[in-house]
């Protein structure tokens, strides 16, 4: 992990404090190769939804919220072929599709145990849908 990787996964973390979501805050920063930011995104209810309702009832929460990695895409001002996901959890299934479909060559991640653990199932197919798509994955577990 070199100094760049570090500068992103810190300003992934920071993007996901922005996230108004009482459990879980996730942030994503996509970079190309020469470091330069393309697009950030947190999680949280789509434009113009009451966020303080909606995100204290899971199943709806689970349901309607975006996610920080498709907020990134969808913020994204041109293509991200090639670039590289920082994201503060191991992407979901769906959004792994996402990614790959964008072009998204590399993704780290800051690893959570607990995180993992809850998703295990859902996490096994997005490795799965990586690994097949060949998009490298690496893991940063901080102490």
């Amino acid at each position: 992990m070199n100094k760049w990787d570090v500068r992103f996964l810190d300003l992934a973390s920071l993007v996901a404090s922005w996230s108004k979501d009482p459990s879980s805050k996730v942030g994503c920063v996509i970079s190309n190769s020469n470091h330069i930011i393309l697009s950030v995104g947190f999680n949280g209810m789509p434009r113009g939804v009451d966020d303080e309702k909606l995100l204290e009832v899971r199943s709806v929460k689970l349901e309607a919220v975006i996610h920080a990695e498709e907020n990134a895409l969808l913020f994204a001002r041109g293509g991200v072929a090639g670039a590289t996901a920082y994201v503060t959890h191991h992407p979901c299934a769906s959004c792994s599709s996402k990614l790959i479909q964008a072009g998204i060559a590399r993704i780290m991640y800051l690893g959570n145990a607990d995180f993992e653990a809850r998703w295990a199932e859902n996490l096994c197919i997005a490795t799965l849908l990586l690994t097949q798509a060949g998009v490298v994955v690496e893991v940063c577990r901080k102490e």
